[in-house]
């Protein structure tokens, strides 16, 4: 019951995260069919992960509430709207507004983790937020198979066939899928539950790290089609597998962050985590050449910030009650879907005003080495 379940929630997630992720992989043909600026084309890659960020808040109070097996569901089903309609959608105005409703796929991953956390034991939770958030390679996916699925079918018809894919996935979690025996519904109102959640140290820790691991995924993953286009001229679909290859290299890490956590504690991984991506960026932002070193320090980049997105929730798991997790992971969840929305605006403006990505690129180098520096004061705390 326990693996079913994973299964599940890993599934539903990857799919809920590939539709989320649907405009990233597109934005260069919307560049070209609608004439867009650079800060007109990061804005459109950013709005859905703005939603996808801020929406896990509530998303994560209600799992608490209704459980996993029901918001999946939820989330599925409202997810088609914006869905069709970003496929049907022939000007910026309308790709911005349901590319914002587009978001509520992302809140997802604010539903699994305590879904998924009340199926294992506390040993064990590391491992299963791990390969539960392996279904970030939705990103993955979105990236390899939307371009050639819109060279095959069109635009409309792709968003037709994930909409079916999410309605289909709705009725299998409602379905299939069952919430822990061990889990019990949250009777609190929502805002005391939030303000609690607010008030651990837990809280504000993981939001911290998360915003640098996640974020700094989610922003490469949805961003970096623009960037190779940019760069290195890549035609839209051959950026995307290009792309595939760093999301892949991250969902692989994720569950391997987890499963190095619960032996060699969360703070270890984050550490590893944090200093491999500062040496990464650094790398990059001397412009080296495609494929290598360029595509390789790509690659490590999404490995090192995969271990941080696996590690950070172990360490929650371990410091937060298990009937606290939901709301928590909200908020963390949150935290780190901001941290993937500025960096795409960033380095829109960036290339906008200098033609190159550098100054970008250390500035993510910079937030690492501080994220570096505030876990190992985590792990002093936690020592102490």
């Amino acid at each position: 019951m326990n693996a079913r379940n994973l299964t599940l929630a890993t599934l539903a997630f990857a799919l809920t995260f590939w539709a989320w992720n649907l405009i990233g992989p597109l934005s260069s043909s919307y560049t070209d069919d609608l004439g867009l600026s650079p800060g007109q084309t990061s804005m459109l890659v950013a709005t859905p992960v703005l939603v996808g960020s801020l929406g896990r808040i509530p998303a994560g109070v209600l799992a608490d509430k209704f459980g996993g097996r029901l918001m999946f569901a939820i989330i599925c089903f409202l997810s088609i709207i914006p869905t069709l309609l970003v496929g049907w959608s022939n000007s910026y105005g309308a790709l911005i507004l349901w590319g914002f409703f587009l978001g509520i796929a992302g809140t997802s991953f604010a539903v699994g983790v305590p879904f998924v956390n009340a199926w294992y034991e506390p040993s064990r939770r590391g491992f299963a937020t791990g390969v539960f958030g392996a279904g970030m390679g939705g990103t993955a996916l979105s990236a390899l198979l939307t371009p050639r699925l819109v060279d095959h079918l069109g635009r409309a018809q792709t968003h037709v066939l994930m909409a079916a894919a999410l309605a289909v996935m709705g009725v299998v979690m409602l379905m299939f899928s069952r919430n822990s025996p061990k889990w019990t519904p949250a009777t609190e109102p929502a805002l005391p539950r939030i303000r609690d959640a607010l008030k651990l140290k837990a809280t504000w820790q993981g939001a911290l790290l998360y915003a640098v691991a996640f974020g700094g995924f989610v922003a490469f993953s949805t961003y970096l089609p623009t960037v190779l286009r940019n760069v290195y001229e890549f035609a839209q679909s051959d950026a995307g597998l290009r792309t595939a290859g760093f999301s892949i290299a991250g969902v692989l890490a994720r569950p391997l962050g987890g499963i190095l956590s619960d032996k060699i504690g969360p703070v270890n991984v984050l550490t590893t985590s944090f200093g491999g991506t500062a040496v990464m960026a650094v790398m990059l932002s001397f412009d080296p050449p495609q494929e290598f070193p360029a595509g390789v320090s790509m690659v490590l980049m999404a490995f090192f910030l995969g271990l941080g997105t696996g590690g950070v929730f172990a360490l929650i798991a371990k410091l937060v009650d298990p009937a606290k997790v939901g709301t928590v992971t909200g908020l963390v969840g949150a935290a780190g879907g901001l941290g993937g929305y500025f960096p795409p605006l960033v380095m829109g403006l960036v290339y906008t005003s200098r033609g190159n990505y550098t100054i970008g690129y250390l500035l993510l180098a910079l937030t690492a080495a501080a994220a570096l520096a505030y876990t190992l004061k985590v792990g002093r705390e936690i020592r102490t």
